[in-house]
């Protein structure tokens, strides 16, 4: 089995070195490139080509996000894992967004962030517990302000909606409810105000997601 190649981008030199430590000690994983910039290792990587990229957010210069970016927009076969003292959300979504597959902090025990590379190089999407919870808690948070919003709707405006989801046009709704065309352009108003939305593929793919 080959060696899964990693790189670090870590400013802190004690934070690189501790690192670089005991990432070469495992007999599964070839160091091949480190870096204090997330300039250089922008330029760099695409050449070096490792199987999973270790990335600090707070990078002098540009941050480690925007380097992810800036290498996805070349190659998108790294595997980037976060490595950063940031759980705020903001972060979290921002990393993840940028094409980060995992999301340590860095009070992670080393066993863990070694276990955390196999899993990432293996399909997995490693996380510190906190990162986790911080997850599930927003989609939680952001699926109840759904349901509550869905619920607000009356059974008409959900009828309306759901055909509209359908694909039917507005004077087929009118035709399929008994109502005039008129009404139907009343519900739909309702529902985007309701539901916060702009046009109907946003109200649809708020409700329905990918259902219909």
């Amino acid at each position: 089995m080959p060696k899964i190649k990693v790189a670090i981008v870590e400013d802190l030199e004690e934070v690189l070195e501790g690192l670089s430590t005991f990432v070469k000690q495992d007999a599964d994983i070839e160091l091949v490139a480190a870096y204090r910039t997330a300039e250089a290792a922008a330029l760099e990587l695409p050449i070096v080509k490792p199987d999973i990229v270790i990335m600090d957010i707070n990078l002098p210069g540009i941050t480690g996000i925007e380097c992810i970016k800036r290498i996805k927009a070349i190659t998108s076969s790294m595997l980037f894992m976060m490595f950063t003292v940031y759980e705020n959300n903001d972060q979290v979504f921002e990393a993840l967004k940028a094409g980060a597959s995992g999301y340590l902090l860095k009070k992670t025990s080393p066993s863990q962030i070694i276990e955390a590379i196999k899993e990432l190089y293996n399909g997995g999407s490693p996380m510190s517990s906190q990162i986790a919870r911080k997850l599930v808690s927003h989609f939680q948070e952001k699926q109840e302000v759904l349901n509550n919003e869905a619920a607000a709707l009356s059974s008409r405006e959900k009828q309306v909606l759901e055909n509209l989801a359908r694909g039917m046009l507005y004077k087929e709704i009118a035709d399929q409810l008994g109502i005039s065309f008129h009404t139907v352009r009343q519900h739909i108003g309702n529902i985007y105000e309701k539901l916060h939305v702009q046009n109907k593929t946003e109200a649809i793919n708020k409700v329905y997601g990918k259902k219909f």
